[in-house]
């Protein structure tokens, strides 16, 4: 692919990562205002709240064989970029619990399969660029979290009918997905190339076809050359090249099950943080404004670190960056929990927002790698990802309860932990962790001209 069809593939896809979280932004700030809207109780709005992530767990999982049907990562990406564009002001548009747990599982369901379809794209445009490039992605999407909360802000202070907060944010993500759309690149083929998965340590295995192919060309080669023993020299050829692959598949399997329980425990840290930071400020007598500085300084330094994540991964490699990064969330979250003071706390919650800033990105590149495809890889990840992200809240909460809120703060340094640990047992099964930094790290000349 030519130079400049990767960097415009590179900003096409970064326009796609910003809209998604611009949408994102723009709905939480609706929510307030949708609750008061229905009249609906708490137990009402988390029912329509579960409907969303449940649609976006249930469909993430079939992305890895819709994405080939459609076309590719690139097509897959332009349909599930429009549906949510088209389906984000649904919510607000309905007048009854029931029809909005229907339009919240509708927008679940295009927002689970636009994450998966444009983490799979950005995965085949890195590959393609030649070096690390995940976490501009990412920071995109933070960078499109925090403008859509901005707009959404800005209507409230307009008094803008609820009906109609959502319809501004929706035309300008339907723009900027359609100006996307014919500059995402082609996808001749979505399968990754055989090398050493960047954040498993693991030898990616190679597609089946690929097996089949070479497994074909040795038996050619065997018949050709080997005279009368050519049938057993290429039955056994072939039986050799059929352990090789299914030996490599079990290896690639692998090593996406560990990333995929990596990205649960730090998505189980990140959604606890979104529902719990701000009550364990109060709970140590913080005001509510220093409640909200919390997750504002989680926020910040999560984008300021995706901002200059690219860097660090080509420098330290991915296996290096999620565990380093999963310690210092480790660091930061046992501060907090160790010395509850409020300024002890609102450290902790930057340090751990710095280090969990390119967990995600590294894992997602990692498993865009190491899977059958960048899609199905993706989409495994993605879905344990979410359910970390579902079962968060509501454990940390569960420890509340039953000890205080201070000891969940240490669950939540816990699964950091557990996270960088795993990342170690899943590395020590790979063979050579300097090819995985390499992969990282170099970038043949074409990438180089294009940046």
């Amino acid at each position: 692919m030519h130079a400049a069809a990767v960097k415009q593939a590179r900003w096409a896809t970064l326009m796609v990562f910003f809209a998604n979280g611009l949408g994102i932004g723009a709905w939480a700030t609706a929510i307030p205002p949708l609750k008061q809207a229905l009249a609906l109780s708490d137990a009402s709005l988390s029912l329509a709240l579960l409907t969303l992530a449940a649609g976006a767990v249930c469909c993430m999982p079939l992305c890895g064989r819709l994405v080939p049907r459609v076309g590719g990562t690139a097509a897959a990406t332009r349909l599930a970029g429009l549906a949510f564009a088209v389906l984000l002001p649904l919510p607000l548009w309905v007048g009854s619990l029931p029809l909005l747990m229907l339009a919240t599982l509708l927008l679940g369901a295009a927002n689970g399969l636009l994450d998966v379809a444009m983490n799979a794209h950005a995965s085949t445009v890195e590959r393609r660029w030649g070096t690390a490039i995940m976490s501009s992605f990412h920071a995109a999407f933070s960078l499109g979290g925090l403008a859509g909360t901005g707009v959404g802000a800005a209507l409230l202070y307009f008094d803008t009918p609820t009906a109609w907060l959502l319809l501004p944010t929706a035309l300008i993500v339907l723009a900027l997905v359609a100006t996307a759309a014919g500059r995402l690149g082609p996808d001749a083929n979505d399968t990754p190339p055989a090398q050493h998965g960047a954040g498993s340590g693991t030898t990616t295995a190679a597609p089946a076809g690929a097996g089949a192919a070479a497994a074909t060309a040795d038996t050619t080669t065997v018949s050709a050359s080997a005279g009368p023993m050519a049938p057993a020299n290429a039955a056994a050829a072939v039986a050799t090249a059929a352990a090789t692959a299914t030996a490599a598949a079990r290896r690639a399997k692998l090593a996406v099950a560990g990333l995929a329980a990596i990205a649960l425990l730090c998505f189980l840290v990140e959604g606890a943080m979104v529902d719990w930071s701000g009550l364990y400020l109060t709970s140590t007598g913080a005001t509510a404004a220093m409640a909200a500085a919390g997750f504002a300084a989680f926020s910040c330094t999560m984008v300021l670190g995706r901002l200059l994540g690219d860097r660090v991964v080509r420098h330290f490699g991915s296996q290096q960056v999620i565990v380093g990064g999963a310690v210092l969330a480790t660091l930061g979250l046992s501060l907090a929990g160790a010395l509850p003071s409020t300024a002890s706390i609102l450290t902790g919650y930057a340090l751990a927002g710095l280090g969990l800033s390119n967990v995600v990105p590294a894992i997602f590149s990692a498993a865009g790698r190491t899977g059958s495809s960048a899609a199905a890889g993706i989409a495994m990840v993605a879905s344990a990802g979410y359910a970390g992200l579902l079962a968060g809240p509501p454990l940390i909460g569960a420890v509340a309860v039953n000890w205080s809120l201070r000891v969940g703060v240490g669950v939540m340094a816990g699964a950091a932990l557990c996270a960088a640990l795993l990342t170690l047992a899943v590395r020590r099964r790979g063979a050579d962790t300097a090819a995985d930094t390499a992969a990282d790290s170099a970038a043949p000349p074409a990438a180089r001209k294009a940046s």
